[in-house]
């Protein structure tokens, strides 16, 4: 974590001493925003948000050890014995000194965007590093403007590697942590519909996810995928736009097409993750403790990673089989009763529901199969049909009976229902009447897959099973 003086910190937040008298040499140890998790030594910095102002916490950070607190120049300055660094904007002044503290740092950056799949890459590509080097990821979801710099703060000095998430809702979100970092190697998993709401287009989807070029340094690589057409499509007009025809970088493309430099030739699925080997390095043997081949193909942006910064491929096959991941990327669960549970309630777009569909397809030794399927969130004015479309893929040969769950639901159950005999998909409005029907219907030899948005909070379905 940053360890520098107040008069140090000061500077490098363009702040001011509130004092004459002030310690410059007084030692900050590391930054909080939340006083429930502050630690002593730590600055303080009171953000202000819609329905919350730090500043009126400040008795708390003292309670809990800070050593002193930023403090916006717009608040009456309070009588306390810690030091004060006036600011203008205590949410700039953090981000100021991010970057400041980022650029006294040699430490390589991997930035990582996309629709779906950059927290799974995130913790793939760290693990592949970790054999390597020291590396830092970014943990949770602190991947916005105010994640990311905290992460930055909390690098130590000695950290060979940071990988780095990078979220967005909007155009710009994505250029300005880019921008902040600073990555020699930019990672986009791929562009899907999450955020067609705020954006409109898949197109202007990509537009943003793009953007994370801006911050890319001179020499640097993109490795993104490459059975998307999108992305290149709309990379020229970024060059253009930012007048970056001088910026050279270098481009890795991964996917299933064999028109990528990393493509896989041969997967098989286990009861705990996947095997598979790859167009070049052939005679590895690759294992992920993920299913579903769309993991895979996450896995290669991570590969291509270490590749870059020659971790050897042997390195490489342990990183990814010692992988950790972030709770609810499909974890494979059993319920007390015996009942196998594919949990992946942390989120839903078309394009990750239609995987986790097909992951729940090609799995075998089940006797019967069951979807349990709530409303993916933030699509925009075509949510109406991207339900409608998984409702039509499903098919009652593969998948046995479908549960849905909130109101944009209904319209996929509709779609199933016309294939589906009676009785077979059905529309729930309780969670807990929900998890009932489920725990009275399957066997110990049943498999149920639990999809939907963070909003919709299905993991409570997946808790009530397994009390069951």
């Amino acid at each position: 974590m940053i360890k520098r003086t107040f008069a140090e910190v000061s500077a490098m937040s363009c702040g001011t001493a509130a004092a004459a008298d002030y310690d410059g040499s007084l030692l900050i140890q590391g930054v909080s925003k939340d006083t429930r998790t502050l630690q002593p030594g730590n600055l303080y910095v009171p953000l202000i948000g819609e329905s919350f102002d730090g500043h009126r916490f400040l008795d708390d950070a003292i309670a809990k050890g800070a050593s002193a607190s930023l403090w916006q120049r717009d608040h009456e300055l309070p009588p306390h014995s810690i030091p004060f660094i006036l600011v203008e904007d205590t949410l700039a002044a953090l981000q100021q000194l991010a970057k400041n503290y980022r650029s006294e740092l040699d430490i390589r950056i991997v930035g990582i965007t996309g629709s779906n799949g950059k927290t799974t890459t995130k913790d793939m590509t760290a693990s592949v590093l970790s054999t390597t080097f020291k590396v830092h990821k970014t943990l949770g979801n602190y991947n916005n403007h105010i994640g990311l710099p905290l992460t930055l703060l909390q690098l130590e000095e000695d950290t060979a590697v940071a990988v780095l998430e990078m979220g967005m809702s909007g155009r710009g979100e994505i250029r300005f942590l880019s921008e902040l970092a600073e990555p020699e190697v930019v990672v986009i998993t791929n562009i899907g519909e999450a955020h067609l709401l705020q954006l409109g287009s898949r197109e202007e989807i990509a537009r943003a996810k793009t953007e994370i070029l801006a911050g890319l340094q001179q020499d640097g690589t993109l490795i993104y995928f490459g059975d998307e057409p999108l992305i290149d499509k709309v990379l020229p007009e970024l060059q253009a736009a930012d007048g970056m025809k001088a910026h050279r970088y270098d481009r890795v493309r991964f996917g299933a097409s064999s028109n990528n430099e990393w493509f896989p030739v041969e997967t098989k699925t286990d009861t705990a993750g996947t095997h598979f080997r790859l167009n070049r390095m052939e005679s590895t043997e690759f294992y992920i403790p993920l299913l579903g081949f769309h993991n895979v193909i996450n896995s290669l942006a991570a590969i291509a990673v270490g590749v870059h910064f020659g971790v050897p491929s042997t390195a490489i096959a342990d990183g990814l089989k010692k992988s950790v991941m972030t709770s609810m990327r499909i974890e494979l669960m059993k319920a007390p009763s015996g009942l196998t549970i594919l949990n992946d309630a942390y989120n839903a777009s078309p394009a990750s529901m239609k995987a986790a569909l097909k992951l729940l397809v090609e799995l075998t030794g089940y006797s019967r199969k069951i979807a349990v399927l709530g409303d993916m969130l933030e699509l925009g004015d075509q949510e109406v049909e991207f339900h409608r479309e998984i409702g039509r893929i499903l098919n009652p040969k593969e998948i046995d009976r479908v549960f849905v769950f909130g109101q944009l639901s209904e319209h996929l159950a509709d779609e199933a229902s016309r294939k589906y005999p009676p009785g077979k998909v059905v529309v729930f409005d309780d969670k807990n009447r929900l998890a009932q029907a489920l725990a009275s219907f399957t066997a110990s030899d049943d498999i149920v897959l639990v999809k939907g948005s963070r909003g919709m909070k299905l993991e409570q379905v997946v808790a009530l099973l397994q009390q069951v």
